[in-house]
């Protein structure tokens, strides 16, 4: 039986790892923590928001020029990336293996590519409250501290490109939430086994522990402390979401979001509102998310990372240049 190839599309923080564990612990599907080798790939063809050393625009132009050659354009292209990558899966997988899972969160940048290129894929579309999110974010990279500037792409591009993708593909893909795989774990698994057509029993919700994803990448926290599934994560960003600043710009998030994009991802604005306005108030952390706050604002325009890569070839001043 031939390998397919298995994709989990979500925000970091939405419960992934732990979905990949699970589904992990059938031993039809082989994984490992997070490939992301598909990103430069689709991103070599693209000029937005890429800047390099060599000049990515000429670079994309030139690609675009090569398979233009190609008796099939950019079709043969992708269909050569396709092949890369199912090479590098099957290397990856074991022999019994039905499905490769690959669980990369910031392939929410690239969904629309990754549909198109791997027609006989499945696409498991995994959502979680934003509002948790953003809690979770905060907590395994920041200590509780506000870091949300550093997650932009994540939170609104990244989001808002699944969910558009979504809308266009949702006829052929499976969608569940992280809530219903918490509270509901066994009906959730029988509709990705349904569509995977593969028998998920309940039995890997008690095995699931016991797999170990190699790689650097991937959720370390949850995998520490959540051996079991565990519905306290549901409401942790109560403690997190709770002085006036951070209140304020969850609210500002939500409607953001709006009342169609969250209904297409499963939850319902007025009922997240009235939950963050229950939130009990704190004035933890406010000083400080001033201050990150301003910085935030200052690395996102400015780019200072960059910056300081320039500042560090200084002495050599002949090696420090723009970026195109």
């Amino acid at each position: 039986m031939s390998l397919k190839p298995l994709f989990i599309f979500s925000l970091p923080r939405s419960g992934s790892t732990l979905l990949q564990r699970i589904l992990a612990a059938n031993s039809s599907i082989s994984t490992v923590s997070e490939p992301w080798v598909l990103l430069p790939f689709f991103y070599a063809a693209k000029t937005d928001a890429i800047f390099t050393d060599y000049d990515q625009g000429l670079a994309a132009t030139a690609i675009h020029d090569l398979y233009a050659n190609f008796e099939r354009g950019e079709e043969d292209y992708l269909a050569e990336v396709r092949a890369f990558a199912m090479r590098l899966y099957e290397k990856a997988s074991d022999d019994d293996a039905r499905y490769f899972l690959d669980k990369t969160p910031r392939y929410h940048l690239i969904v629309d590519d990754i549909v198109k290129t791997f027609p006989d894929a499945k696409f498991i579309f995994l959502w979680r409250n934003p509002l948790a999110v953003t809690g979770s974010i905060m907590d395994t990279w920041a200590g509780g501290k506000w870091n949300l500037h550093y997650y932009k792409i994540d939170l609104y591009t990244g989001l808002e490109r699944l969910i558009d993708s979504y809308e266009r593909v949702a006829d052929r893909v499976c969608a569940v939430t992280y809530e219903d795989l918490i509270l509901n774990p066994t009906q959730t698994l029988e509709v990705i086994g349904d569509y995977l057509e593969l028998p998920i029993t309940s039995d890997v919700l008690e095995q699931f522990s016991d797999v170990t994803l190699t790689g650097k990448k991937g959720d370390p926290t949850g995998v520490r402390q959540y051996q079991t599934i565990n519905a306290a994560p549901l409401s942790k960003w109560h403690k997190t979401l709770n002085n006036p600043l951070r209140k304020r710009w969850a609210q500002d998030y939500l409607r953001w979001l709006g009342k169609d994009r969250l209904a297409t991802m499963g939850y319902v604005l007025e009922e997240l509102e009235q939950e963050l306005a229950q939130v009990e108030t704190s004035y933890k952390f406010v000083a400080s998310d001033c201050i990150n706050r301003a910085y935030g604002f200052a690395l996102n325009t400015f780019e200072l990372k960059v910056f300081a890569e320039k500042v560090r070839h200084f002495r050599g001043f002949k090696h420090v240049q723009m970026h195109r």
